[in-house]
Order: C-alpha cells, then sequence, then structure tokens
C-alpha cells in the first residue's frame, strides 16, 4: 500500500502475525525496523479508529535486540503501533548486541561513528512512514541510553507529540558527531518532552542531572511541556530487564509514565 508516495507495505523477513521486520526506504539509508502492530483486523475500521497513539522506538548502543523489540511488542500488546528504528544504519544496519563487555565496545564504536543530523534524518523518515500508514494518530518517542539522548534529538523534529528520554547519557557534555552539547538545542523542542533517570546512574552524575533540571526548568517553569523525573537508587539501565541493572520497581513505574497511567512522582 502507498500513501503519499510512501509505502506501508510490510516487507515480512520474520513469521509473527503481530511484529514483523520491515524495510524503510523513503529516507537517505534504509532502516531495518521491526513494526510490531495490535493485533486487529485489517477490516474492522471502528477499532483502528480507536488508536490515537503510535511509538517510535530508540535502541541502546546494543542496536535493536531482543530487548528493543520486546518494548515495541508491548507496545502493540497495549493497543499501541509501535517502531523500533535502528540507530546505526550506516555502519552496522543490523546490529543486534548482547548486554556484555565486548558488545558495548562494539556497539559504543558505532556510536562514536554516529551523527546528531544522521540521527534526526533516520528519525524524521521513520517519522514520514508511520504517519503516513496512521494518519491522524499522535506519535510519541521513546528511547533507552543512547536511544534517549536521540529521542531528545528527536523532540525538535516537527511532528512529535510526546517523547521520553530514559537516562539518555551526555545530553550536558557532547553532541553525536560534534557541535554544542545536545542541551543546547532545548530551545528548539517543541514536543512534550519527559527525561527519566536514575539516582544511582554513574553515566549521569548528580551534575549532570541538575543541569538537566534546572535547564528544563528555565525553559518551562510551570512543567507542564518539559519534565524531570528521578527514580532513587535506580541504575542505567533500570528498564531492561536483560541487564542486571534491572530494577523492577523503577521499571513499573517508567512503564506507567510511559503509557500514561501514572502521574509524575
Amino acid at each position: 500500500m502507498t500513501i503519499g508516495g510512501v509505502s506501508c507495505g510490510l516487507v515480512t523477513i520474520s513469521n509473527s502475525p503481530s511484529s514483523d521486520w520491515v524495510e524503510l526506504a523513503n529516507g537517505y539509508v534504509p532502516l531495518r525496523c521491526w513494526c510490531a502492530e495490535p493485533q486487529i483486523n485489517a477490516n474492522d475500521i471502528e477499532l483502528k479508529s480507536l488508536i490515537k497513539r503510535a511509538y517510535i522506538v530508540l535502541p541502546e548502543v546494543f542496536g535493536v535486540n531482543a530487548w528493543v523489540r520486546s518494548v515495541a511488542d508491548r507496545l502493540a500488546a497495549k493497543g499501541y503501533p509501535a517502531l523500533a528504528v535502528p540507530l546505526f544504519a550506516r555502519t552496522a544496519p543490523d546490529l543486534e548486541l548482547a548486554y556484555k563487555t565486548s558488545d558495548l565496545a562494539q556497539g559504543r564504536r558505532h556510536k562514536e561513528a554516529t551523527t546528531a543530523d544522521q540521527i534526526l534524518a533516520d528519525v524524521a523518515a521513520a517519522l514520514t512512514w508511520f504517519q503516513a500508514c496512521h494518519p491522524q494518530v499522535a506519535i510519541h518517542v521513546v528511547g533507552f541510553c543512547f536511544g534517549g539522548h536521540a529521542a531528545f534529538l528527536a523532540a525538535t523534529l516537527p511532528g512529535v507529540e510526546k517523547v521520553f528520554d530514559f537516562y539518555g547519557a551526555g545530553l550536558v557534555q557532547m553532541r553525536p558527531g560534534g557541535g554544542q552539547p545536545s542541551l543546547n538545542l532545548l530551545p528548539e523542542v517543541q514536543a512534550q518532552l519527559t527525561c527519566v533517570f536514575g539516582t544511582a546512574d554513574p553515566l549521569i552524575p548528580i551534575e549532570d542531572r541538575e543541569a538537566i533540571r534546572e535547564a528544563l526548568r528555565n525553559a518551562d517553569p510551570a512543567g507542564q511541556r518539559l519534565r524531570f523525573v528521578e527514580y532513587a537508587g535506580a541504575d542505567h539501565g533500570f528498564m531492561c530487564e536483560a541487564r542486571s541493572s534491572f530494577d523492577p520497581q523503577a521499571s513499573a513505574q517508567g512503564w506507567r509514565l510511559l503509557l500514561g497511567e501514572a502521574p509524575l512522582v
């Protein structure tokens, strides 16, 4: 199916009836994404019309691995279409790494070769594709770790309604590919942005968290659009069940926040 010149037909690589690999070819480079759809009959227009929200999921440096795919699947199980988008399409389009030291080093090499402009171009391509497939649906972006930093960048893109940056490190110090720190882009953010951190995260020390908190507060004193959330004692990667730093309580709170099922704490 083609809508506005953008093909929305799934390029099926797996055999799952509701989740499939798809290749987006409408951007600068092909994007091998994981697309998870709610199990709704294609002819049930009434049920499809109830879908008001969809998610773009941005991965850690470990790529669109099994855990990232499980996030998209979990969102679809809640009734929300989700598209997990790779961040290293130019250097490692099929990257799927495990949570071990050697794989972390490999992922970081690809991270160092990736620029903010590339990230924005790829997320914009995914956004256009997703909007064509799901017109009238609000697009939310969620990212974890380096994907959290990428989600912060994506908050500057038109067409993004809400962004959730889970423990995106480096916002205060750098921008992928060079330039002023990504936090300096805050005046360009039009989406509702929620930055979520754990207080025991060594990659985002208290000085960084306070700098981010202050920048958000200065830009939006009421805290209605730019929001800062901390979970006491949570480490980096607390949302991910596959990591040793997984924190069940903080993860549950993070999921409620992401799904809009709980107020800020």
